[in-house]
């Protein structure tokens, strides 16, 4: 392997070579087992003698460091301690205030997982995706367009106009790295320092924080059993942020009057709309609303999507559908962050969506998302209903569980934990103080077997009943 030695005016070579491969070792640069370049090899690069070399080698096996194999070469003999990880100096510089953000607290994984929006990877067609992929490898040798392959934006413009009726054509798709990505190319091209952008409350944290580190203020707006509530819009915001066909991470669908109301006040104040349509492909009854892009006369609507629920997350594969009036502010804004979205990725899933195999896949996995949807939702009613209200909902990867006044949520979640079952607080999806707690129980990761199981110590941790829990 190359290894990097400074030698600089006179003096003793030797030791400089030592320390250096030295501090290599105990940084962890250099691992236990590693072959050190042969000594006439290092010397021609540092252009010494082999002798100067060959006793700094000596020091190094005397002390420890290094051992020789006999026809082998000389190889690291020890690893580094604990303590000893090269890290780069703490330093003087500050991020901008707008990057100071607290660590969420993350849910951590456990036997039993019912944290949501993670889809069921054992369900994903890998066979078939590693074909369609290596087929693409081979024709993607160069960087990408930043709008996205054009093969891809056909498809995707095809599957979301007949799936979700959205109004779109190939010119208006542009794929990104994940729906994350969309939110922040929107908001790199509508927000100013100090816009106003309005939010679900509760609503999804990381589209909050990304509008918040371009420098927007965001006012949270609270969400009913109808979804948004559009009359308690601020009137200075120029950006909402909504989930209409299944609001995150309540559930509820905005009804049509409601869908209606938001596209004339965005019409009425000059604002646009963001529209995440983050997990509507999973419906287990009643029929979708048509999404706002699609009654959208105005151009107001951004419509954001992402494969991560009906794929994988690992894929980072998302799309956006945008007014033809934002298109080249956002091709722009793409280029400038990343250029493109994986080449040989697009060219695989374009092939997986006009082959039939994303529709076939999504009809498959939402048979097997009904069942463990309708255990939450029995459960919920049954066992469970003396503590928790379940918040109807009829597609996605979760339901919210509001709890009664009498239950101590932080408690359940920690008994909970202690029995290995990850699930998530409501309150932590408030930006201000939450007026109600609950928890928002995914199923999409855990198993037909495990559910119940995990839904029976769901029980039993938020029950008064005395306990047998591990």
């Amino acid at each position: 392997m190359d290894l990097h030695i400074t030698l600089g005016g006179r003096g003793d070579q030797a030791t400089r070579i030592y320390r250096q491969v030295r501090d290599a070792i105990l940084d962890g640069r250099l691992r236990a087992g590693e072959r050190v370049p042969p000594s006439r090899e290092l010397a021609r690069d540092l252009a010494v003698s082999r002798n100067t070399v060959a006793v700094a080698y000596d020091r190094l096996v005397g002390d420890g460091f290094l051992e020789g194999r006999a026809g082998a070469g000389t190889f690291v003999a020890m690893p580094p301690p604990a303590s000893g990880s090269r890290r780069a100096p703490v330093g003087a510089l500050r991020p901008s205030p707008r990057f100071t953000f607290h660590e969420r607290p993350s849910v951590a994984p456990a036997r039993y997982d019912l944290r949501a929006g993670h889809p069921d990877g054992a369900l994903f067609p890998l066979a078939t995706w590693r074909r369609l992929l290596t087929r693409s490898l081979s024709a993607s040798p160069d960087y990408g367009e930043p709008a996205g392959l054009p093969a891809l934006r056909a498809a995707i413009a095809r599957s979301v106009g007949l799936s979700r009726s959205v109004r779109a054509s190939p010119e208006d798709v542009l794929v990104t790295n994940g729906a994350q990505q969309g939110l922040d190319l929107v908001g790199r091209v509508l927000i100013e320092p100090g816009t106003v952008v309005a939010v679900e409350e509760p609503g999804y944290p990381p589209a909050r924080e990304a509008f918040e580190s371009l420098g927007a203020r965001v006012v949270p707006v609270p969400v009913d059993g109808s979804g948004l509530v559009v009359d308690a819009l601020p009137r200075s915001a120029r950006l909402v942020y909504v989930t209409p066909s299944h609001q995150y991470p309540l559930g509820v669908p905005m009804t049509m009057p409601r869908r209606s109301a938001l596209l004339g006040w965005a019409e009425r104040h000059g604002a646009a709309i963001v529209e995440d349509d983050y997990d509507s492909e999973f419906r287990y009854s009643d029929r979708p609303l048509e999404p706002l892009q699609s009654i959208d006369r105005a151009g107001r609507v951004v419509y954001v999507g992402s494969f991560a629920k009906t794929l994988l997350p690992a894929l980072r594969l998302g799309f956006l559908v945008a007014p033809a009036s934002l298109r080249p502010a956002l091709v722009a804004a793409k280029r400038l962050t990343d250029w493109h979205a994986e080449p040989a990725a697009q060219a695989a899933l374009a092939s997986f969506i006009d082959d039939g195999q994303l529709r076939r896949h999504v009809r498959s996995v939402t048979r097997v998302y009904a069942t463990r949807h309708d255990l939450v939702t029995a459960a919920a009613r049954g066992v469970l209903a003396d503590r928790f209200t379940l918040v109807p909902s009829s597609a996605g990867l979760h339901v919210t569980l509001l709890a009664a006044p009498h239950v101590d949520v932080p408690r359940v979640v920690a008994r909970l934990r202690s029995a290995d079952v990850a699930v998530e607080r409501l309150a932590g999806f408030f930006l201000e103080p939450a007026p109600v707690d609950g928890l928002v129980v995914g199923f999409g990761m855990i198993g037909a077997d495990d559910l119940p199981v995990a839904l029976d110590l769901l029980d039993r941790c938020s029950s008064d009943r005395p306990t047998d829990l591990p």
